[in-house]
């Protein structure tokens, strides 16, 4: 079985919205192993005197039962153009640590710097994060994501964030994109819409 994936903020030693990486890695682990007994990350996680000041990514690797835990010191990268691909057998359900397919769609971008994914139709997802757009009044985000990221889930029950199904023509009454993941601040990473290239791109 596929090993699994947990990536989550480090901020000066505190992990970052653990809560949500817990239920979604019990989930997965319920769904694709039947295990009975939840982890509790937050009693399994402990960083390193080395990785405690600073923004740091852990990446915990699992099946049934966590294999290993790494740190990491954490750079943003650059994203501010997005080319549309189209891949309606694309599934990434589970935050697996394979991520050969979305690399395989990733390398359709041709000069841009990341893709927008859309399968039957719909916006997903990026190939590193979820998606936001902005209309003039709030921010939505996909109804249909690839995955259903910790800091989207978030953001959603904080109510800042609003869930709809997005189609590729809907993209025109958007004012901005911003790409969300549990290692952006909301505001890190926003994009142009006259950044995110058409196609789209059959993948």
């Amino acid at each position: 079985m596929s090993l699994l994936l947990e990536s989550i903020r480090v901020q000066d030693g505190a992990l970052f919205n653990a809560h949500l990486h817990n239920e979604r890695m019990n989930r997965s682990r319920r769904a694709l192993f039947g295990c009975g007994g939840d982890v509790d990350l937050r009693a399994m996680v402990r960083v390193p005197e080395e990785f405690r000041a600073g923004l740091v990514k852990c990446r915990v690797l699992y099946r049934a039962d966590i294999e290993r835990i790494e740190f990491a010191h954490y750079t943003r990268r650059t994203v501010r153009s997005l080319r549309l691909v189209r891949s309606d057998t694309i599934e990434y359900s589970h935050k697996y640590a394979d991520k050969s397919a979305l690399q395989a769609l990733l390398a359709l971008r041709n000069g841009c710097d990341d893709i927008l994914i859309v399968k039957h139709g719909l916006v997903t997802d990026t190939s590193f994060s979820n998606i936001a757009f902005f209309d003039g009044a709030r921010w939505v985000t996909p109804a249909e994501p690839l995955l259903e990221g910790t800091r989207r889930a978030g953001l959603l029950a904080q109510g800042s964030l609003f869930e709809e199904d997005i189609r590729e023509r809907d993209l025109s009454r958007f004012r901005a994109a911003r790409c969300i993941n549990c290692m952006l601040d909301p505001g890190d990473m926003d994009i142009s819409m006259e950044r995110i290239i058409g196609g789209p791109i059959c993948g």
